[in-house]
């Protein structure tokens, strides 16, 4: 029996589903967003699997509640995907998508917060520390290592909320200036100052705890 010509079109995409799904992840953002303008559902399914946790901990971050974050990463996504079509191409897709995030964090804030939400971050969980080990830690070492980050987290947790969310952005998600720029809508001049303050008032905060080098 031959097939119709949409027949074959949709037995060839059930065999190569599985082909698809892996040939998502070898793809740039650029790519991934026209297949999913195409209706290519893995095209989509990859953004959200490449995005999601560090989304999901941003948004965590800004607002302080894991339940909240959860809620707002799904409503991010829904936006994303209603809002793709729109998306500009010399723009980088994780700057627009932060933005996203970024918009849906105030809203949430300015809705629900008769109190100051806390940005929490560990300055010394920056990307470039997740590393293996040479060697294993001693107890000892493990010890003053988390002392010495619970003492960051703590220092980070003093600044005002204008200067967290940029040591956030910058530290926690290594987006570079114009990228913090973009995400919160502050001039370029306006972050640099900012996160030039907040170091400061960190070190400062640090060297009176006898912290140095952080």
């Amino acid at each position: 029996m031959k097939l119709s010509a949409a027949g074959e079109r949709r037995t060839e995409a059930i065999a190569n589903m599985g082909t698809n799904i892996s040939f998502a992840k070898a793809l740039g953002d650029g790519e991934l967003i026209v297949g999913a303008l195409a209706g290519h559902e893995t095209s989509f399914e990859e953004l959200v699997r490449r995005y999601q946790r560090p989304i999901a901990a941003y948004v965590y971050r800004m607002t302080g509640d894991y339940d909240a974050a959860l809620d707002l990463t799904q409503e991010v996504f829904i936006k994303v995907h209603n809002s793709l079509v729109r998306y500009k191409s010399e723009f980088k897709f994780s700057t627009w998508i932060y933005k996203i995030a970024h918009n849906a964090a105030i809203d949430h804030l300015r809705r629900g917060a008769a109190r100051e939400q806390a940005l929490t971050t560990n300055v010394d969980g920056e990307r470039r520390e997740v590393h293996i080990e040479s060697r294993r830690l001693t107890p000892e070492q493990e010890s003053e290592r988390e002392e010495r980050r619970n003492e960051i987290e703590a220092v980070v947790h003093t600044l005002p909320a204008a200067y967290r969310e940029l040591i956030v952005l910058r530290h926690s998600h290594d987006l570079s200036y114009d990228e913090i720029a973009e995400v919160t809508g502050l001039p370029l001049g306006t972050v640099k100052n900012r996160l030039f303050r907040a170091r400061e008032a960190m070190r400062d905060e640090l060297m009176q705890r006898g912290i140095t080098g952080a």
